[in-house]
């Protein structure tokens, strides 16, 4: 029970319970990472320690925005080893996440985890999240898209908000500096029926580790031209 208190205090600090069975279930996902890590490159943070901070908390910080706990269904776009959509799903067992990742060998790690500690309502789906999106079975399907990958705002808006519902929420979970960022994107979250409604400071237990939550609401349906091919993403991000 090394972290438990930590975690219990990061929990109840976003109004969550921490309780021993979640404790373990996130313990054997730290086991279950180290030792898939040898074999397929899942993380750079491999100390225990970091991993509960930089991982866990850090995901578990998700819930500031209180949409995550009314959510019932989320799509964790570009999840890698499972960030932030395992943590989330052991916190909150009723919704229904999906893992979406482009590389087979993680989807197969995430369904060794999702089997592992019987996360009932999470699926892993193999494939690139800029192609998934333009068919009906996911799109405009959730209550929020959330991501923590390393894209900037403009890349990860188009990527992401074609999954959300109309009312619905993409949640960037985004580094400490990010007014630039935010700046640049503004068009492209208007362009894709999204309106910036909030950034919210998380800081983690125990550290001086802090980052931001950027919060955008979907207030129209994304036009079908979205999202382009990922060349298209990546060159010519919208402005």
């Amino acid at each position: 029970m090394e972290f438990y208190d930590i975690m219990e205090r990061a929990a109840s600090n976003v109004g969550l319970e921490l309780n021993e069975i979640k404790y373990n279930k996130f313990m054997l996902y730290k086991d279950l990472l180290k030792e898939w890590n040898e074999k397929i490159n899942l993380t750079a943070i491999t100390e225990d320690e970091d991993i509960v901070k930089k991982h866990f908390i850090d995901c578990i910080k998700a819930f500031k925005f209180e949409g995550f706990n009314t959510a019932d269904s989320i799509i964790d776009v570009g999840t890698g080893a499972g960030f932030p959509g395992v943590p989330i799903s052991i916190m909150k067992e009723d919704c229904n996440v999906l893992l979406m990742d482009s590389l087979n060998k993680r989807v197969n790690f995430l369904n060794e985890v999702i089997s592992k500690l019987d996360l009932q309502k999470v699926q892993a789906v193999h494939g690139r999240a800029e192609e998934m999106s333009r068919t009906g079975k996911y799109r405009e399907k959730y209550d929020i898209a959330t991501s923590r990958a390393v894209a900037n705002m403009c890349v990860l808006s188009e990527i992401c908000i074609p999954y959300v519902k109309v009312g619905g929420y993409f949640v960037a979970m985004k580094g400490p500096n990010i007014e630039e960022e935010l700046k640049e994107s503004k068009n492209a979250i208007s362009t894709l029926g999204g309106k910036l409604i909030d950034v919210i400071k998380v800081e983690i237990e125990d550290s001086d580790l802090n980052h931001n939550l950027v919060v955008v609401q979907k207030v129209k349906s994304t036009p079908n031209t979205f999202p382009r091919k990922y060349g298209s993403i990546s060159k010519k991000p919208l402005k």
